[in-house]
């Protein structure tokens, strides 16, 4: 009697490793929006409601749904994101983040792991990817296609948490094949445009680091033009279809962010928050902060709190 051979589809084969990554995440997620974990890259999420857009800042870094489905939006730009397609962001982006399938019998399960560019660099060397396209300056995030062979260390990534004791041996090696996979994927591009020195998007990717460090001193965009080897006229146009914004418009995404946080984690008053990221008017600083979060800043912070704190249903 001859033996069936059981041949796994591609699609088959993501579903089943999307399963098992969601029945990693959700014990460790339930009663959490946001879990911590202790790999230092990696953090897991957990949505049971759908939602409005949110203002984020996200980091360059790849964000998988296992169940559920996400929306990011980057400018103009909405970037839907479910069990079939990842989000990749190869820069500090600011974004409006959305849920919307989720549910408290099904909730939107997923996570988010930080990339190393220079890791990203190295591996460049030493693998063979669809080549990098110097004129090409497409935005900084994207949809890309999932594969088996892309989950599949995602999966021995996250079981790690049952086994603390090998990650700092394990995690280095599993989130390296990561990256490598990565770089085998649809978006592989788009990431080789931001490790090679010298280009447009890697210029960019310096003045954002530099924004990021000063971005509570005045702004002068001649200046940081000079000192990333760019026109300040070639700078907004590349900034601007980089991330959706000027530079100016950045600096103030990331100056909200920042007061945000403060007056969340560090107890500062309005007044003292915005005086901290550079603000000289606390009205418009005020002014802003509701156009951007939706709320003056004392209103806000106490909508975060009593969700933070409000029970929730367990899974």
């Amino acid at each position: 009697m001859s033996e069936q051979i059981r041949i796994e589809t591609p699609n088959a084969g993501i579903r089943a490793r999307q399963a098992e990554l969601a029945a990693i995440i959700d014990p460790w997620t339930v009663g959490k929006e946001d879990y911590a974990t202790a790999l230092p890259n990696l953090g897991l999420f957990r949505r049971e409601t759908t939602s409005e857009p949110h203002a984020c800042m996200i980091e360059p870094s790849i964000i998988i749904v296992c169940q559920g489905v996400k929306q990011m939006h980057i400018g103009a730009r909405g970037l839907t994101y479910n069990s079939e397609r990842f989000l990749v962001a190869s820069l500090d982006l600011p974004g409006d983040s959305r849920v919307l399938e989720a549910s408290p019998d099904r909730p939107c399960l997923g996570l988010v792991l930080r990339l190393d560019l220079r890791l990203i660099a190295e591996l460049s060397t030493q693998v063979r990817s669809a080549p990098a396209q110097q004129h090409s300056m497409e935005p900084s995030a994207a949809i890309g296609q999932l594969t088996p062979e892309l989950l599949a260390p995602f999966a021995r990534l996250v079981a790690l948490l049952d086994e603390p004791e090998a990650i700092p041996v394990l995690a280095p090696l599993i989130e390296r094949e990561i990256h490598y996979r990565l770089l085998q994927s649809d978006q592989a591009p788009r990431l080789l445009r931001m490790v090679s020195v010298g280009s447009q998007s890697h210029r960019i990717a310096r003045a954002i680091g530099w924004l990021k460090t000063h971005y509570a001193e005045p702004l002068k965009v001649e200046e940081l033009a000079a000192q990333i080897h760019m026109s300040p006229s070639s700078l907004h146009h590349h900034f601007r279809q980089l991330t959706a914004m000027s530079p100016l418009q950045y600096q103030k995404r990331l100056r909200l962010n920042e007061a945000r946080r403060l007056m969340l984690t560090d107890d500062f008053d309005a007044a003292g928050a915005a005086f901290n990221v550079g603000y000289e008017s606390p009205s418009q600083f005020s002014r802003e902060y509701s156009r951007l979060f939706g709320a003056p800043p004392r209103r806000d912070i106490e909508r975060i709190r009593d969700r933070a704190t409000a029970p929730q249903a367990l899974a």
